[in-house]
């Protein structure tokens, strides 16, 4: 069974949306860190906006390379239970980790 001219442009268009999410996860990335740079000036808001996007492009990237989003989120839930059973550093100084889990908990019923 080949290949058509349908399945080619799918492809295709697979791959170039690809590229475009690597290319703005890259771009939002530079944005947190310029913000981050400029300091609290900036805002909450502002920091809030860029994060929400990366963890956005994130999942997008993700599917678009055969992951479900059940999947990551159970990917991310397993390394924060490492963290937290590993004693990580931002677990052991805030509790972050733990916080996090709860957060799913609630939130993935």
């Amino acid at each position: 069974m080949g290949f058509n001219n349908r399945d080619n442009i799918d492809i295709t268009k697979n791959i170039r949306v690809i590229e475009w999410l690597k290319s703005e996860l890259l771009t939002t990335v530079s944005s947190l860190f310029t913000l981050l740079y400029k300091g609290a000036k900036e805002g909450q808001e502002a920091i809030l906006e860029v994060l929400a996007n990366i963890i956005l492009v994130t999942y997008l990237l993700g599917k678009r390379l055969g992951l479900s989003f059940d999947e990551i989120d159970t990917k991310v839930q397993s390394k924060v239970k490492l963290g937290i059973a590993e004693d990580h550093k931002i677990e052991k100084w805030y509790g972050d980790l733990n916080r996090l889990l709860e957060y799913f908990k609630r939130t993935r019923k």
